[in-house]
């Protein structure tokens, strides 16, 4: 028997990757009655830390993290948990498959924001895939102007989080090792999430209910991010990114199917412009890799 070809691996990772997602957002529903979103990031960062410190023992790798760039990973993870708190919170509020669609327009707000934090040029292609992907926003979100959405708001807002935290990521992947990214993510975050759980004075402590779903979420935010770093190591990012979209008709149908949630035309219509615009933006930027002759740079983008 041969070996499986690379982009099959790739495929076979993200397959990891979309359970994982799919995972995590069904776990938050499951325990939103007895732990606000700061005390499952802070439970959840715990449980990384413990995984984490674990899988860089195992593979003899604990001498690589260091405080070298502790600067550069306070800054992204402010960045990264103030999405992280945002995607979480939606979830509770607005259905699954609206948070997934929205959070998918991450790399459309790096197109516009890329010129103002990393001074790149904009391309024709890359204007039209954000053309298209806010067209695809207005579908999904369907504002009423004379009431706030605030679960959709939410969720756009985490999608630009999430879009500046990819930048951060990316400098530091050019020479930070990723067990290093991932220690500081889950200590750094542990803070913040207590520090926010403990604002009132109370801290809901796990129940014998909501531990193991916490627990899952621990392991599948380690599990994605490990994942989805992994697939973009053995192919190119416009092959990987398109099979991470297939987290969007998966939630979709677990939501009208467990949680009564309407899947109507305007979210499809939106949810497949969305995406067009993904990919034609991913391909763009595969496409510039390929014409400088640039190492491709490994950014992993959430949770």
């Amino acid at each position: 028997m041969t070996a499986p070809s690379r982009p099959l691996t790739a495929a076979l990772w993200m397959t990891g990757s979309i359970a994982a997602f799919t995972a995590m957002a069904i776990s938050t529903r499951a325990i939103k009655t007895t732990h606000d979103t700061f005390e499952i990031l802070a439970y959840r960062s715990i449980i990384g830390i413990v995984l984490v410190l674990a899988l860089a023992t195992a593979l003899g790798r604990l001498n690589r993290i260091t405080a070298k760039r502790l600067p550069s990973h306070i800054l992204r993870n402010i960045v990264h948990f103030t999405g992280q708190a945002l995607w979480f919170w939606a979830l509770t509020q607005i259905p699954l498959a609206q948070v997934f669609a929205l959070e998918f327009t991450a790399p459309l707000w790096v197109i516009l924001l890329a010129p103002l934090l990393l001074g790149e040029v904009q391309t024709r292609t890359r204007l039209i895939a954000a053309a298209i992907g806010f067209a695809g926003i207005l579908l999904v979100a369907n504002p009423d102007f004379d009431h706030i959405e605030w679960g959709v708001l939410a969720a756009t807002g985490c999608a630009v989080f999430f879009a500046m935290s990819m930048m951060l990521t990316k400098r530091l992947t050019r020479n930070e090792d990723l067990l290093a990214i991932l220690f500081w993510m889950c200590l750094l975050q542990t803070g913040f999430g207590l520090t926010l759980a403990l604002r009132d004075g109370a801290l809901t402590l796990p129940t014998a209910q909501t531990l193991p779903w916490l627990g899952l979420i621990g392991l599948a935010g380690v599990t994605a991010h490990l994942c989805l770093t992994r697939a973009l190591q053995l192919a190119p990012a416009s092959f990987v990114g398109p099979i991470d979209f297939a987290r969007l008709p998966l939630i979709a149908t677990i939501g009208a199917l467990f949680y009564d949630e309407p899947v109507g035309k305007g979210l499809i219509l939106g949810a497949i412009l969305i995406l067009i615009a993904s990919w034609l933006s991913i391909r763009s930027e595969n496409r510039a890799l390929r014409t400088h002759v640039t190492p491709h740079d490994t950014v992993t983008r959430r949770h």
